[in-house]
């Protein structure tokens, strides 16, 4: 067996800050159309640092011990007796969320909205962290041979923010706006290059991350400012030219300032793309919204064809993913990772799996007070 003498380490999340590492057996399949999966690489989401700290997402509440993660890359080691289109040895990006496939939503083709999704990292179901994973064939997408597993980690983010950008209906010469330059922002920004924006603006309230986006995909930044959203939004159109508006702004933040000042950069008859989750409810300006004809979006995960886009992105060269790595850790060192993380201070960190021979790559020295900063700032990510 492939599994022989191979690990099942999993990082569990306990309860809020209460995390430890636990040996699971190895899962088996129980479908024909299956496959087993040895996790490589494992990417770090707002929403996994959002368990972390405090237990809980919305109605989502982790009331048993929870594997986390779910931004993984890994290789084929068994396969179900059904499976037709993968091999052992086939190197895959796992989409993480099983829907029922008989419902409504599902055979609309609106799975992500399935009521029954099991999705994973997502109370009560565990993540990818861990040693070997199963999962339906279908939900894991062969690798082409120029794009690594690292990158493979990271097609899970970028499909977040093709489906986001897919509904901002943007065509080539238009402008777009988004705020928040977090890894989905920035991968928001690099889509909408992608699909043929003449200007891509980021904007965000941190120095570091706009000089990364400028270097990444953005044409144009804007730091946001202590100023009323009428005013920032003011700014943002002068400072790139905007004219009357953005044809089309994305929020990948979830912060209030942000998505006050969105719905008045927007031009009249434009589109808005709510992707970044925050606070349940706000102040929102709805009569910008109604005046201006503004087509507005809430955007959830991914749908059908996102993965399979976010792939081909990567294969051509469109979307560099590679550039927002800032390190890659040793399975030991995955909470002084996250610790990392939530200190704002990198983009993203991969977690190799347990079987992987690596040294971290990154230093894992945690600032305190910035920590303890950031656990007071909220916010819940994009997944």
């Amino acid at each position: 067996m492939a599994t022989d003498g191979k690990s099942n380490l999993s990082f569990v999340l306990n309860k809020p800050l209460d995390v430890c590492f636990q040996d699971k057996p190895v899962p088996k399949i129980n479908s024909p159309h299956d496959v087993l999966v040895a996790i490589n690489y494992t990417g770090i989401c707002g929403s996994d640092v959002h368990y972390w700290l405090h237990g809980a997402i919305g109605h989502f509440v982790v009331k048993d011990p929870m594997v986390l993660g779910h931004e993984s890359a890994g290789t084929i080691v068994a396969v179900g007796d059904a499976v037709k289109t993968l091999s052992v040895g086939d190197r895959v990006a796992l989409e993480p969320g099983y829907p029922c496939r008989r419902c409504v939503q599902c055979l609309s083709g609106h799975y992500n909205l399935c009521p029954d999704m099991k999705f994973a990292a997502t109370p009560p179901y565990d993540g990818t962290l861990t040693g070997f994973w199963t999962a339906p064939a279908d939900f894991c997408y062969k690798l082409p041979k120029t794009v690594s597993l690292q990158e493979g980690a990271l097609i899970e983010p970028l499909a977040v923010a093709v489906h986001i950008t897919k509904q901002a209906k943007i065509q080539p010469g238009q402008t777009v706006v988004v705020m928040g330059a977090g890894p989905v922002g920035l991968l928001c920004a690099a889509v909408a290059k992608a699909y043929g924006a003449s200007k891509v603006v980021s904007v965000d309230i941190i120095p570091s991350k706009l000089e990364f986006a400028k270097s990444f995909a953005a044409t144009h930044t804007y730091l946001s400012q202590r100023v009323s959203p009428e005013e920032n939004a003011r700014n943002i159109i002068a400072a790139a030219d905007l004219g009357e508006g953005a044809d089309a702004v994305i929020d990948a933040s979830g912060a209030e300032p942000s998505i006050q000042a969105a719905l008045h950069v927007v031009r009249q008859g434009g589109h808005y793309v709510q992707g970044g989750m925050g606070k349940d409810n706000i102040t929102f300006p709805i009569m910008a919204l109604c005046i201006k004809e503004v087509t507005a979006s809430g955007s959830f995960r991914y749908g059908s064809g996102d993965y399979k886009l976010a792939i081909q992105l990567v294969e051509q060269g469109k979307v560099d993913v590679k550039k927002l790595v800032n390190g890659v850790v040793a399975f030991k060192d995955a909470e002084e990772a996250f610790k990392k993380v939530k200190e704002g201070e990198v983009i993203k960190i991969l977690i190799a799996g347990p079987n992987e021979k690596v040294e971290s790559g990154l230093d894992t020295t945690v600032d305190e007070k910035k920590l303890e900063e950031a656990k007071a700032s909220g916010g819940s990510g994009c997944c």
